[in-house]
């Protein structure tokens, strides 16, 4: 990369932002951590983390005034990166608790259908529906960590592009335009993680010049 990638990493106490901050770091990613609406400036990516429950998340980042700030950001053409519960607040509506979510995809969360066991924790394998950049270089059923009971079920097919088989086929990773929403945690999946990180650091570098005019 030729400078690094401005990264704000969403501080709102639902944890693993550690081991994504030093991920992207490693990466040579340029990481700050937002608590505050303020945290935001000058990001050219937000990711959010977590693990946890819906409506708990949504009701810290309402406390710390992230809500709006976040998806007017996006909407103006920041990228988000969503890991695991972070995915989740991507969509509209949490069938776990209620919760009314980020709405930036159409789409509810629901629990997973037909499961041997909840909640769904260890390896497992991603099937790729469709190329896309994210997985470059990767073989089908590339392995990834996961832990989790609730997956996204979006309204549109086409934005997944990978599907992990736990007594069903669910969702495990989503992209549209400059979002982009891992089920699992890339930062806990080894050098395979490692190289999706990169990869959408990759893709976030490439559109550098189509984001600065977006948000212009």
């Amino acid at each position: 990369m030729s400078e690094p990638i401005r990264v704000a990493v969403v501080d709102y106490g639902a944890g693993n932002l550690i081991s994504n901050r030093n991920a992207l770091r490693l990466l040579g990613a340029e990481v700050s951590v937002a608590d505050a609406p303020d945290g935001l400036e000058g990001a050219e990516v937000i990711l959010v983390p977590g693990v946890g429950a819906s409506e708990a998340a949504m009701g810290r980042l309402r406390r710390q005034g992230l809500v709006e700030p976040i998806v007017e950001r996006v909407h103006a053409g920041t990228w988000f990166v969503g890991v695991c519960l972070g995915m989740q607040l991507l969509f509209d509506r949490s069938d776990e608790d209620g919760a009314q979510m980020l709405g930036l995809l159409s789409g509810d969360v629901k629990m997973i259908q037909a499961a041997p066991s909840l909640p769904h924790i260890g390896w497992n394998r991603l099937h790729f529906t469709r190329p896309h950049p994210v997985f470059e270089g990767l073989p089908e059923g590339a392995p990834a960590y996961f832990v989790h009971s609730y997956v996204p079920v979006p309204a549109d097919p086409d934005i997944i592009i990978a599907e992990t088989e736990h007594g069903s086929r669910f969702t495990s990773l989503v992209a549209r335009d400059r979002i982009v929403g891992f089920q699992f945690h890339p930062e806990r999946s080894g050098a395979d993680g490692i190289a999706m990180l990169r990869n959408t650091l990759g893709l976030i570098e490439a559109d550098r010049p189509a984001a600065a005019r977006a948000s212009a």
